[in-house]
């Protein structure tokens, strides 16, 4: 069971009842702040966790029983092969940038797998298996800052003057503009002068995925 698992559900059960997550909790006799996504983590970063009692009152008033609530619970969960699922509520997967090009942490897809991922809560978008990205150092200013967080879509449809991330075989890691793309090369422009644009022959990327959201 993980944090993210167990919120998720929550979230999903609100979904469910066509209701918020507060007026879930108004529902149950609960505070109505008692699921907000303020109070799923503490100011220092730790993760916080919805009292079983809380968890009761909640199946209690909506009807459900715990063997309704784990379904939910195992829709959140990774599936045999550690893929991460498609998101049943607004919460998605991040690691630091400076990590992808590790080995272990996508598919041959682009698609976040295996364990290591962080979540963090965002506005509500296309559920696509997209995910965070923790920006890090100075190397995309002046559009991010170190420490902003981008969300990344390998499932969006890329186009010219996006803004993406690439990783290529050799597992360099880049966050660009796409100028141009061929049968044969992508053509990147950087985000300021400090680094260099690239033309790199579509055979050696591994995969491209558009950035479709930034916290600043």
């Amino acid at each position: 069971m993980s944090h993210e698992q167990i919120w998720s559900a929550i979230d999903a059960l609100a979904d469910r009842h066509a209701l918020s997550v507060s007026a879930l909790a108004r529902h149950a006799g609960l505070d109505a702040t008692a699921f907000n996504r303020s109070k799923r983590f503490a100011r220092d970063g730790r993760p916080r966790w919805p009292s079983t009692e809380s968890l009761f009152k909640v199946l209690e008033a909506t009807g459900e029983d715990l063997n309704s609530f784990a379904q939910l619970f195992a829709r959140a969960a990774p599936d045999t092969k550690g893929r991460l699922p498609a998101r049943i509520s607004d919460v998605v997967p991040l690691i630091r940038f400076t990590q992808v090009g590790d080995g272990g942490f996508f598919d041959d897809a682009g698609f976040p797998v295996g364990h290591g991922w962080k979540a963090i809560h965002m506005p509500n978008f296309e559920k696509d298996r997209s995910y965070a990205l923790e920006v890090s150092g100075n190397s995309m200013l002046p559009l991010y800052r170190d420490g902003d967080t981008i969300i990344v879509s390998p499932k969006a449809k890329v186009r010219r003057h996006d803004r993406v991330v690439v990783r290529t075989k050799a597992g360099e890691v880049l966050a660009r503009t796409l100028q141009r793309k061929t049968p044969s090369h992508v053509e990147l422009y950087a985000f300021n002068n400090q680094q260099p644009d690239r033309k790199i022959a579509l055979s050696d990327i591994d995969w491209i995925a558009r950035i479709v959201w930034a916290s600043q």
